[in-house]
Formats: structure tokens, C-alpha cells, sequence
């Protein structure tokens, strides 16, 4: 199939598709586990003796990064479950293209990618709604907050949205990579001293209008491109979570970080209906169960990986500014957030509430 754009899908497809249910995902209540139904038995049968299929993950970030680290263990525990039956090549660090360009390439029927870990946003260029609300400033208060989202019958909502808009992609498990904070090239105290200060921002609409928000530009610049483009001074300063900032290395280049925690970096990882119908029930079941394991892998590791990145930056040099009180930032950024969430006013206090 010819590769299309977002722009052109949605043209062509349009957000009234007829809605398509994901299967083997279903909502599930239990919090000691993904947001993901429980497989009918990834071990029903003989998984090994099923087909071979190979399978092409895509990663932006490098294998050391959490998500990196989530992806080498989903790998793992889908060929464990499987008996070999599927094996994941994890392509990291990027070398497939952006988020961007690999979601080009699956929702527009390419081969050559079957998997990706994606941001919760990058969806919303295809007409998603509900996973802009996991972006919007401020909505996760911590960590438990996020998790209790992921594990609650809310989250197959959010990942079955694809298929009930009609895109040729379906939702395995939840994740997240830390809240995510502003760095810059030179030193500052405060929000103000971001006043008019490019800042990197990728094509979500939530995220730029918090940079505007906060009294500094937005400037586009791809993730790929981030690193030559704050060396050069085309941008000043981007945000991103602690753990993808030291995997980066852009410390080297702006060592002055901001603790702002403006929102979760919440991610989900994604399979095109391509590659699922290339597999069998079995095989199916074992992509859920191993999703179910990455999910909770990722949850505990996560915040150890963040603490033990941040002692290694700070030993680097590295200028970290806390934030004790955020009030002053979420009441900046109170008309994005009123904007992002006002005709989804009923979903997004749901998530609200899920804060202990």
C-alpha cells in the first residue's frame, strides 16, 4: 500500500470510520495489572509450533533510555511466551525515523515496520481525543496518579481509540518514561526567565500551547535534529524526562534543567493490523500477556532509573532547579488546559479523580 500522510488519512478515512473492537483487549478492573484484558492463555496450545513471524519495533530513544529498557524486556518476554514462535527486532536510537515518520509509515500500510513505542499525543494528529488528555499540563499530581490511570477500566478505552476511529493500528500496553521538565542553555531560577526563549516543541498542539502559555516561543525542530539545533542556537532550551535527556546527551549542550513536571511522559506501545494478522490466537494472546509483564516492568523501574540518571547528571555538571510549588505554572497554562480538555470535561475529571 502507498504511504499516506496523517493529513491525507484523515481525509481519505475520516474520524467517522465505523468503529472496530481490538481484540484480545477488553476492559479489565484489576490494578495489579495493565489496563489490557487477560488473554484467554498466551499458553493454550503449542505457541512454538505456530508459524514464525518476525516482528520490527521502533524506538527513538537508545536501549539504555526506560522505554529502551521496556522494549529490550517486552522483546524477551514475547519470545519466552512464544517458544521462539515470534521473534522483535528492536530498532533503537532512531534509526527508523521519528515518532512521526514510523506512524506515517504504519497507519499508511508499510511493512516494514510492524511495532512502535509512541508518545500518548503522537495519535492526535491522526484525530485521536482521549489520549490528548494523558498530555494536558499538570493533570497526573505523581507517579501513582499516572499508574492508577493505567490499571483502572479507563485505560482500554484510551488504547482502543485507533480501531474505533478506523486506523490500522491497536494498543498492547501503557507506560511512562517521567515527567518531563525544561531544559535550557542557560541558567535559570524561575518561569520568567523563560520569557521569550526558543523552545523546542515537536507538532503536538497541547505542548506548544503551554510554551506560548508560559511567555516563550515555540520552535519545531525535529527530536532527530534536537541536539545540533540547541548547539547552533536555533532553539534555547526543550523539555524532556530526565532519564531521555542524559540518553541523549543533551546535557552537553544545555546542562541547566528545570523541575517543572509539567506533564507525565506517558507513552503506550502500538502494533499495525498488518502484523496482527499475520498472527495467530495464541500468538496474539502472547503480545497481550508479555504487554501486561513490560507494563508492570516498566512501572518499577522507572523511578529508580530517574534517581539513579539524576545523581550521574548532577555529577556531570549538571544544574537542577526545584519547583516546590507549581501553582504558579498550572495557573499559566490554565487556558491550554481548559482548551485541551473542555469537550472531554466528563473523561478527563474521571482521570481527575483517580488521584489518591
Amino acid at each position: 500500500m502507498k504511504k499516506i500522510s496523517r493529513r491525507n488519512f484523515l481525509k481519505a478515512a475520516g474520524v467517522s470510520a465505523a468503529a472496530l473492537s481490538l481484540a484480545a483487549c477488553g476492559g479489565s478492573g484489576d490494578t495489579s495489572s495493565s489496563g489490557t484484558s487477560e488473554p484467554s492463555g498466551a499458553a493454550s496450545g503449542d505457541v512454538s509450533a505456530d508459524p514464525k513471524v518476525a516482528l520490527v519495533y521502533a524506538e527513538v530513544n537508545p536501549l539504555d533510555s526506560i522505554v529502551g529498557m521496556t522494549a529490550t524486556y517486552y522483546k524477551e518476554q514475547v519470545e519466552k511466551l512464544s517458544g521462539g514462535s515470534i521473534t522483535i527486532d528492536v530498532q533503537a536510537s532512531g534509526v527508523l525515523g521519528s515518532e512521526n515518520d514510523v506512524l506515517d509509515s504504519m497507519v499508511g500500510g508499510a511493512t516494514t515496520i510492524d511495532m512502535s513505542r509512541i508518545s500518548a499525543f503522537a495519535l492526535t494528529a491522526y484525530g485521536t481525543q482521549k489520549s490528548k488528555l494523558l498530555t494536558v499540563p499538570f493533570t497526573f499530581k505523581d507517579r501513582d496518579h499516572f499508574w492508577a490511570f493505567a490499571n483502572s477500566d479507563l485505560a482500554p478505552e484510551f488504547l482502543n481509540e485507533p480501531q474505533d476511529l478506523g486506523l490500522p493500528l491497536r494498543g498492547i500496553f501503557y507506560g511512562e518514561e517521567g515527567f518531563r521538565h525544561f531544559f535550557t542553555k542557560k541558567e535559570i531560577s524561575g518561569m520568567a526567565d523563560m520569557a521569550g526563549m526558543k523552545l523546542r516543541v515537536s507538532t503536538d498542539p497541547v505542548m506548544t500551547g503551554m510554551v506560548k502559555c508560559i511567555g516563550a516561543d515555540p520552535t519545531v525542530v525535529a527530536f532527530g535534529e534536537l541536539y545540533s539545533a540547541l548547539q547552533t542556537g536555533v532553539c534555547d532550551g526543550a523539555e524532556q524526562p530526565i532519564a531521555n535527556y542524559k540518553s541523549n546527551a543533551f546535557n552537553e549542550v544545555a546542562p541547566y534543567m528545570i523541575l517543572d513536571g509539567h506533564t507525565l511522559g506517558a507513552i503506550q506501545v502500538v502494533i499495525s493490523d498488518n502484523a496482527w494478522n499475520k498472527l495467530t490466537e495464541n500468538q496474539r494472546n502472547v503480545l497481550m500477556e508479555a504487554g501486561k509483564l513490560a507494563q508492570d516492568y516498566n512501572a518499577k523501574i522507572s523511578a529508580d532509573a530517574e534517581t539513579k540518571v539524576m545523581e550521574e547528571l548532577k555529577t556531570a555538571g549538571v544544574t537542577f532547579v526545584e519547583v516546590p510549588d507549581k501553582d504558579e505554572w498550572a495557573k499559566a497554562c490554565e487556558s491550554v488546559i481548559k482548551e485541551n480538555t473542555a469537550d472531554q470535561a466528563d473523561l478527563y475529571q474521571k482521570i481527575l479523580d483517580l488521584a489518591k
